[in-house]
């Protein structure tokens, strides 16, 4: 009897996405004293923030792309060009985006997902620790978040 009463419908819609969002933000806020308490504040706003190296010509060397958010530095994208790695511009990179976050932004942790043929040990390396792995995330390949406290 239910079912006649609703219908499914694919496609993508900006404003049924919108009251998505809208109702699992206060479902989630209903839900969890934490998400409660971050609501409206600086830190209930996901901010952009991004970190560049360059070389002598002013080309692009290398960079870090990311935000913030609930005091925590989210890691989405970092890359160094091919004739620049092994330089230690990879985690000169990541420590100034780490810096910004924790004394700019007051985030107190970071994370970061990354596949294993791209860069787990590197995250490792820098003082990350894995906290899930994802095998198949792409078919054939296996996807690491890692985690750091920032301090």
């Amino acid at each position: 009897m239910v079912s006649r009463m609703f219908r499914i419908e694919t496609g993508v819609d900006k404003a049924r996405f919108a009251l998505l969002l809208n109702g699992l933000e206060d479902a989630n806020a209903a839900a969890s004293p934490a998400l409660r308490a971050l609501r409206g504040t600086p830190q209930d706003r996901e901010v952009p923030l991004a970190v560049w190296v360059l070389d002598r010509t002013d080309a692009l060397a290398g960079g870090l792309a990311g935000h913030t958010w609930g005091r925590w530095l989210h890691v989405n994208h970092l890359w160094v060009a091919e004739g620049h790695r092994g330089a230690g511009l990879g985690a000169r990179l990541l420590g100034e985006a780490e810096q910004l976050a924790r004394e700019e932004r007051g985030c107190l942790n970071s994370r970061v997902e990354t596949w294993d043929f791209q860069a787990p040990g590197f995250y490792r390396g820098q003082g990350y620790e894995v906290v899930s792995v994802i095998p198949d995330y792409p078919e054939g390949a296996k996807e690491f978040t890692l985690t750091k406290r920032l301090g």
